[in-house]
Order: structure tokens, then C-alpha cells, then sequence
């Protein structure tokens, strides 16, 4: 039993964190504090000047426990680390705090090598970043095979040096070539170094360099090697154009600034590495209406640099933060040196803030517009509900199809509607097991009964606490099933619904002659929906989606087993029939969706443009 007088009064007059716990054992809420005992303490007396926040998480305490540390940086430090391991529901976390992807620079290699990441380690590589996504990161590391003519094979230096010829890379100018062992360790790893520097920013450096390079090569009337370094300078330019300035010297800055709207402050930071903006990331942090501006920029900033892989020279920020000489030591004690923390109030500096303000008011705009969204997506839940006499909104819809040609890689999908919204993460992908051949219905019940019964075993495990709920991929179930089909598909499905012991709205989406989405049928009437109605067009676009995805999936899987010989299995058609239907259509997809009148089109005769209708249909 825990005694909070007892454990209060024992707390120990030391900097540290604190971990606060509910009745479940969960982590409810983490801080830190300069003497521990002091600021416990505070949670637990005068109430009347807690916020309601702070009332609210007091009220669900249970129990609560705390770790000593050796200085009030090292409690700052291990506080910022606990909460992004644990999130505690009471904390501010930032609504975007994914792991961005890095750019990895191996420099810890005799022979270094470019990967992309999203887990940094202490392994003496070097992280560039973070990228605001995968686009971005293949472009920059696009451009930095242009300029730098990097390997991009997959041989390892200096294992495979002087084993084989030089790739076609090599020929057409594209690759310098370290497999030959004509480049030396030396010359390898300066290439990288300038990878590095441009990776910072430090593109002027790299433009005199090579500018450097190619007329020294011109003056040895090396014209080739010449021409290569212009040709570099040219890619290494039109990056360079493509970057606002924001400084005349080597500045390397973040600028930072945010706005609060709907009790959520919005942030933007941009990245300034060289003088130029490479970059910019938007963020959200909820529930900050009582908060100042001082602690919304100082929790978001705290947030945002545990996890940073590099720390600019100068920040810049709208406002001051609290406890910003203990933030600026943190950051200058991993930076190696002062950290300059600037609140500009005029000059140059003030307009980067301005900047920043203007993509916040942008952010704003976006949110109030995914908001009125949302309200619609809503009216129309409701009233799809309303035809259809649901007992609940459907919120979560589920819908399922089934994929096959002649019988061959049965598949089956499940695609998934939020609030509404089409969400392809929760897509879940299924190979029929239990039987070969061609029957939908059987198929089907299939997908269905393993959908539920891993429902059921997450259910299990769950219980069992070795699942969290929040990770669980087939949960929660559904507030309503649509099936690709009509009456059959559902009177099939409604057998495997009873006897999984489950009630969830079952209901066909018929299609009319041309495979377009006409009514709905719960296996004994039909409902036809408004055809000008909102819910008419969402139930229409799940009916698409479910089917697209049914197919992508199947032509994939075909694919991969190299279906595409079946052709050969039809009477008339030899390999070069075969190959003149696979130039003519792209894919054995197209193939089988084909009239007879298109396969003779596509240089068969009539007879055996027949029997490839025929296997197929």
C-alpha cells in the first residue's frame, strides 16, 4: 500500500525525476525537478492554484516514483528521454514527433558509405537531419550522386576493391570507380568529407573547390576531367538556386515560432545551414490554453532537441522559454560549444521570425480546414446511419473483396474508413489457404474468420498484458462490414459473424452493369441511397477502393510467381503469341480483362483470341 504522507516526507532534497502513476500502474506524467522535494510536494498543496490540468492529473495519482540525479542538466536530460520513451497522457508531446528519417554519413568507416535512417545511434556516424519525409531525402541523396559520383552498387569497399570490372556507371562518367584500386583511402574518404560539407550546408565551400578542380584540369588540358567537375558545379548550382538566403555568411540557425488556436499552439521551425533554408518541419502541441508562451516554445523546444541529430550554431525563436540558461547548457554541452539563443525584436533576424509566422498561419488554415472536413465526414456518417438504421455512427467501416483470375492466387483484402476517411495503414492483406479453384463466397469467409479470430487472440493478449492495445493491428473491430458482393456475400458472411459470436451491421454493396456501386443489401432487401447524397458518394468511393486495392494486390502476387507463363498454357498460344500479348497489353491483368475483338486487335486470330477469353472468363 502506498503511503503518499510517508513518501512525501521522505523525498530527497536533491535534483532528479519524478514519474507520476494511476491506479493502473501507468505512467501518467514525468518531470524534473531542481530539489525533488519541493516540487512533489507542490502538486499535493494548494490545489486552489493548480491549473484545472494539473487538477485533473493530480486527481488520478496513485502512486508515484522518483530517480536522483547529479545535477539538475542530468535530470533535464533523462526527463526528456522518459517521455518520449513512455508519452505520458499529462505531458506536452508534440503531435508530429514521428521518427523523421536521417540521412547517415558512415565517416566511422575506413571506406564510408551513405544509408538513411531513423534511429540514430552512438556509433561515431554521422546523422544529417531530420527530412521531413522519404521524398525529400531520395532527392537530396539524388543530387548528391550527381555531383559526388558516388558507388551506388552494392559492392563493399574495400572487400570487393579489384575484384571485377568497373560498371557501365563508370563508363558513361557517373561513378568514380574506387572498385578499380586506382582511388586512393585518402581520396575515398575526402569525397565523403565533402558530401558531409554539403550535407551542412556548406555549399560555397564545394563551389570554389570544384571551380578549383576544373581549371586546374582545364589548365593540364585534362578536358574530360573538366568537363566532369563543370558538370558537377552545374547540379551543385541548381540546388543551390533553389534555397532562399536568409544570410549573408555561413550562418548555420534554427527559427523557430508558433501561434495557439482551438487550445493547440502550432510551430514551425526552419532549417538555415549555410546561409540558406534547406528545410522546414511543422508541429502541434495540444491543451496548452493556460499555458504561457515562455513554457509552450520551452516544452516544444525541449522535445524537439532530445531526439535532434544536429544542433545549429544559433537558435531563434519568437520568445524567451523558461529555464533557458539550463536549455542552453544542455544544448551547448552536445553542440562543443555556446549555443547563441536569440529573441530578435528588430532586423533581419525579426523577419526569419515573420517568415515563420507566415507557414504557421498556413498550418492554422490547413487545420481549420481538415476541421470543417471532419464536420462534414460526420453529417455524412450520420445520415448513412440514418439510412441504414444503424445502431451506432459508423465510424470505423470495414469493407472486403476478393481477387482471382480463372481460380488462380485467390486474394482477399480488408480496407478500412476512419471517420470517413480512407486510411491504407490499416489495410490488411490476406492469401486464400484452405482451397484452390474459384468460389468468392468460400474465399470470403476465409479472410473474414481470420480477421476476427486474430481480434480475438489480440483480445487474449491483451488481457494477458503482453499486448497494449494502442498496437494492436486488428482492433478495434468494426462498426460496420460492406462486402464487395451482393445477398450470397452476405448470407456467407453472417454465418461467420455468428459463429465468431460477434453483431456487426453486415451489408453488399451491389453494382450495376458497368461495375459501378448502384445499392446496399443486408441479404434480404435492398436501400438505395440518395444518388446526389454524400453517403451515396462515400459508400461509392469505398466500393472503388476496396475493389482497386483487391486488384493491385493480385497483380502483385502474380507478379512475384511469374503468372504471366500461364499464357502458355492456352492452346494456340506459343512464346511468341505470348510475348506480342505481354508488349501489346503490359500485364497479364490487362490480359484478362480483355474482349475477344481486343485480343485480336492485339495480332491473334479469332479462334485463338477465343480460347484466351475463354481461360480467363
Amino acid at each position: 500500500m502506498f503511503d503518499l504522507k510517508k513518501q512525501l516526507k521522505n523525498l530527497p532534497d536533491q535534483p532528479g525525476v519524478y514519474l507520476m502513476h494511476d491506479k493502473d500502474d501507468k505512467i501518467i506524467y514525468i518531470g524534473k525537478a531542481k530539489v525533488l522535494k519541493n516540487r512533489v510536494r507542490q502538486y499535493f498543496i494548494a490545489s486552489k492554484n493548480h491549473t484545472a490540468k494539473v487538477r485533473a492529473m493530480v486527481s488520478h495519482i496513485a502512486w508515484f516514483e522518483y530517480i536522483v540525479t547529479d545535477s539538475e542538466l542530468e535530470a533535464l536530460v533523462l526527463e526528456c528521454n522518459l517521455i518520449k520513451k513512455h508519452k505520458p497522457h499529462y505531458n506536452i508531446l508534440l503531435k508530429d514527433d514521428k521518427h523523421y528519417p536521417y540521412i547517415k554519413v558512415t565517416m566511422n568507416e575506413p571506406y564510408p558509405k551513405l544509408g538513411v535512417t531513423r534511429v540514430m545511434k552512438n556509433d561515431g556516424a554521422r546523422y544529417f537531419g531530420p527530412y521531413t519525409g522519404m521524398s525529400v531525402v531520395r532527392g537530396t541523396l539524388d543530387v548528391i550522386k550527381r555531383i559526388f559520383l558516388i558507388p551506388t552498387c552494392k559492392r563493399e569497399f574495400p572487400r570487393d576493391i579489384g575484384k571485377g570490372r568497373p560498371c557501365l556507371n563508370y563508363q558513361i562518367h557517373k561513378c568514380f570507380a574506387p572498385c578499380t584500386g586506382q582511388v586512393p583511402q585518402e581520396d575515398y574518404r575526402a569525397v565523403f568529407t565533402q558530401i558531409c560539407s554539403f550535407l551542412e550546408g556548406r555549399q560555397d565551400e564545394l563551389t570554389h573547390l570544384l571551380e578549383e578542380k576544373m581549371e586546374k584540369a582545364a589548365a593540364a588540358l585534362e578536358f574530360e576531367r573538366a568537363a566532369e567537375y563543370r558538370d558537377q558545379l552545374a547540379a551543385l548550382r541548381a540546388v543551390t538556386q533553389k534555397q532562399k538566403i536568409v544570410s549573408d555568411r555561413m550562418a548555420n540557425q534554427d527559427i523557430a515560432a508558433f501561434a495557439c488556436y482551438d487550445d493547440k499552439a502550432f510551430i514551425d521551425i526552419f532549417f538555415v545551414r549555410g546561409g540558406r533554408v534547406t528545410g522546414r518541419q511543422s508541429h502541434r502541441i495540444d491543451g496548452v490554453g493556460e499555458m504561457s508562451d515562455a513554457e509552450i516554445m520551452g516544452e516544444f523546444l525541449k522535445r524537439f532537441y532530445a531526439g535532434a541529430a544536429y544542433i545549429p550554431d544559433e537558435l531563434i525563436v519568437q520568445c524567451d522559454i523558461e529555464e533557458r540558461d539550463l536549455f542552453v547548457e544542455w544544448m551547448s554541452a552536445r553542440l562543443g560549444h555556446k549555443l547563441i539563443f536569440t529573441v530578435p525584436q528588430r532586423g533581419d533576424k525579426s523577419s526569419l521570425i515573420k517568415m515563420a509566422l507566415k507557414n504557421v498561419e498556413l498550418s492554422i488554415g490547413n487545420y481549420k480546414l481538415d476541421q470543417l472536413k471532419k464536420e462534414s465526414q460526420a453529417g455524412t456518417l450520420a445520415k448513412l446511419q440514418e439510412y441504414l438504421a444503424l445502431p451506432a455512427l459508423p465510424n470505423r467501416i470495414e469493407s472486403y473483396d476478393i481477387s482471382n483470375i480463372a481460380g488462380t492466387s485467390n486474394v482477399g483484402v480488408m480496407v478500412v474508413f476512419k471517420n470517413g476517411v480512407h486510411d491504407a495503414s490499416l489495410h490488411r492483406k490476406f492469401q486464400i489457404r484452405s482451397f484452390e479453384g474459384q468460389d468468392d463466397y468460400m474465399a470470403m469467409a476465409e479472410v473474414l474468420t481470420r480477421r476476427l479470430g486474430r481480434a480475438a487472440n489480440e483480445e487474449d493478449k491483451i488481457a494477458q498484458g503482453v499486448l497494449e492495445r494502442e498496437k494492436a493491428k486488428f482492433l478495434p473491430l468494426p462498426d460496420l462490414i460492406l462486402l464487395d458482393g451482393g445477398k450470397g456475400h452476405v448470407h456467407a458472411i453472417a454465418k461467420v459473424l455468428e459463429q465468431a459470436g460477434v453483431s456487426i451491421p453486415l451489408w453488399g454493396m451491389v453494382k450495376d452493369d458497368k461495375h459501378r456501386f448502384r445499392a446496399l443489401t443486408d441479404g434480404e432487401r435492398e436501400v438505395t441511397l440518395p444518388k446526389n447524397s454524400d453517403a451515396f458518394r462515400l459508400v461509392g468511393t469505398v466500393s472503388e477502393q476496396v475493389h482497386e486495392t483487391a486488384i493491385r494486390y493480385h497483380t502483385k502476387l502474380r507478379g512475384k510467381k511469374g503468372l504471366a507463363s500461364e499464357l502458355s498454357n492456352i492452346e494456340g498460344i506459343g512464346e511468341t503469341r505470348r510475348k506480342r500479348l505481354m508488349k501489346h497489353f503490359k500485364s497479364i491483368n490487362s490480359i484478362a480483362q480483355a474482349g475477344v475483338d481486343e485480343l485480336v486487335a492485339a495480332g491473334l486470330d479469332k479462334r485463338s483470341a477465343q480460347n484466351v477469353y475463354d481461360y480467363f472468363n
